[in-house]
């Protein structure tokens, strides 16, 4: 057995180039001194303290180094899984409560359980059952519920967690008067600072600052004394070695959104990870599955929530410079650090601080642009996404998630029972066929009709295939003397499908209309000999293109006539003579 491909960290570190350490340290620094600010404040999306963030930023990113196929992915909690651990776990406890915070941790745990089996059972193509129209739909709707869920923290009014976005608005209709300005003041004037600052420079860990400034001014002027919240005590130290507590009910109560978050988190780190990866750097997805799911579920044996990849803090550690998964080491010691030695000093870190955090990343979830490129590119995703949208924040996370999940599935068998299929005609002065849709001036003869099927044919579609076909034969009428179908494009054909084509070539000749094949691959073609139907259509009747069969048919009939010509010619002389 293969070791290093079960632990890439053996097939990179021993060849680790040391002109590489500078860019390593540099980035695992920066991207951690992004996830100190960015975990917290997730960890109150979650509705955790914010001390978890700071936990699920450690071990996780340490085991994901060790067996991912990413070298820049940077792994911790994010906006919108956070989210869902909120959804899924407040049906169960308070949020904050003991309890709580044991089922976050045991959600972490399944979802790493999950994402393990997935991987090892190769299982890492279910997540391209998840249309990106479908999954951008979920993005956006928890974007606006994440961040209308922190107006209590950014306002200083005291809101219950919800998942609905029009429970949030109504509490915070009623609830408005209540509003504290100093507080207001304090987030307000955060996310101007964070966008101004990003905006001067990317590469400024604007997140950071902002919270050394919070914590400062607050201190100095002891605002918490004046009405605005702040974080309080954080414990010190290590989080602690402890097995959750995996019983039958809370496994069977967790398990939907365990599964759900399971998928979610790993379309995310694959995409992200596809996204940024380089010649050198080959994703593979069943690796990625175990190297996450390993993340998880060890994290959560050291009081970890569900935690996948950013792409905002990925694509901060491959621009300060990381080559290799050991930027996440320099990531790492730092949150340790932190957990040791700083956490006093976050005593005095304002909520509103971290709500403007957690809103201005929510902001950068919303594509506007992706929404007006489908709107002019594809209504029928467009629906999809706005029907996803709609019905997460109508209905619920969980609830919009099964029906993404549905909608894809839904999509992907809308599109294998009606391909695209297309009548051909000639381009003149070429060998080429094309889509008469797509060009006007495509010549097709009267007795001839060309098709191309864009799919495998199978007992799913070969209904619609027979009836496309029989109301374009009504269309050409009764000149039509030869169907071609044009099978480039078709991977596949199963019995039930090779069965009714036969049936359909005899219905065809009967009516005294032939029926040619061209371009068929060969492992469609192997299927056909197989089944002897090479021989039955005739072998003559399979063509390398389009062309050939074209001139086959018009070769053929020209011989036809001749020989009609022929015949007629030796009857009339054979009359003549009788005639003598």
């Amino acid at each position: 057995m293969n070791i290093k491909k079960y632990l890439p960290i053996l097939e990179w570190l021993p060849g680790y180039e040391k002109s590489n350490l500078s860019g390593d340290i540099s980035a695992g620094l920066t991207v951690g001194v992004m996830l100190i600010p960015q975990g917290m404040a997730y960890a109150i999306v979650a509705g955790l303290p914010p001390v978890y963030g700071l936990y699920a930023a450690l071990i996780p990113q340490v085991v994901y180094a060790i067996l991912g196929t990413s070298g820049q992915l940077a792994i911790g909690a994010v906006a919108m899984d956070s989210l869902l651990v909120a959804a899924g776990v407040s049906a169960f406890a308070v949020a904050g409560s003991e309890k709580y915070i044991e089922f976050a941790i045991i959600l972490a745990g399944l979802i790493g359980l999950i994402q393990l089996l997935f991987g090892v059972f190769r299982l890492g193509f279910l997540v391209n059952f998840l249309s990106k129209p479908v999954i951008n739909g979920f993005t956006f709707a928890a974007a606006f519920i994440i961040g209308l869920n922190q107006l209590g923290n950014l306002t200083g009014i005291t809101l219950s967690r919800d998942a609905y976005l029009h429970h949030i608005i109504i509490d915070f209709y009623k609830s408005i008067q209540e509003i504290h300005f100093l507080t207001l003041l304090l987030g307000v004037a955060a996310i101007l600072l964070i966008k101004i600052l990003v905006f001067w420079k990317k590469s400024i860990p604007a997140s950071l600052i902002v919270v050394i400034l919070g914590i400062l001014i607050v201190s100095y002027f002891e605002m918490d004394k004046q009405g605005v919240q702040i974080v309080g005590a954080i414990p010190e130290g290590f989080p602690g070695f402890s097995i959750p507590n995996f019983t039958i009910k809370n496994v069977t109560d967790l398990l939907p959104t365990a599964f759900g978050l399971a998928l979610i988190g790993f379309m995310e780190a694959t995409a992200i990870s596809k996204a940024m990866a380089t010649n050198k750097n080959k994703v593979q997805a069943n690796q990625e599955l175990i190297a996450l799911g390993s993340a998880n579920l060890i994290g959560s044996f050291f009081r970890s929530f569900p935690v996948s990849s950013g792409f905002a803090r990925t694509a901060v550690n491959i621009q300060a410079g990381a080559k290799s998964s050991l930027a996440a080491f320099f990531s790492a010691a730092l949150i340790a650090l932190t957990l040791f030695v700083l956490t006093p000093y976050f005593y005095y870190l304002p909520k509103a601080i971290l709500a403007a955090i957690i809103m201005v990343a929510v902001v950068g979830l919303i594509d506007i642009h992706y929404i007006k490129n489908l709107w002019q590119i594809d209504k029928r995703d467009f629906v999809l996404m706005l029907i996803t949208f709609v019905s997460t924040i109508g209905f619920g996370i969980q609830e919009g998630i099964v029906l993404g999940i549905f909608l894809s599935l839904g999509l992907v068998i809308y599109h294998s029972v009606y391909p695209h299929m297309a009548s051909l005609g000639k381009i003149d002065g070429t060998n080429f066929y094309r889509n008469i849709q797509r060009f006007p001036n495509a010549i097709q003869p009267d007795e001839i009709l060309i098709i191309r099927f864009d799919a495998q044919l199978y007992f799913a579609n070969i209904n619609y295939f027979k009836d496309k076909i029989e109301e374009l034969v009504i269309e050409k009428g009764s000149k039509l003397k030869l169907i071609i179908l044009n099978a480039d494009s078709i991977n596949s054909i199963d019995t039930t499908a090779l069965q009714e084509l036969n049936n359909m070539v005899l219905t065809f000749k009967k009516a005294g209309i032939d029926f040619y094949l061209s371009g068929v691959i060969g492992p469609v073609r192997d299927i056909f000999s197989q089944n002897n139907l090479i021989d039955a259509f005739g072998k003559e009747k399979f063509f390398m293109d389009v062309d050939d069969a074209v001139i086959f048919f018009k070769e053929n009939k020209k011989e036809q006539k001749n020989l009609v010509d022929e015949n007629a010619i030796q009857t009339n002389i054979g009359n003549g003579k009788d005639d003598l």
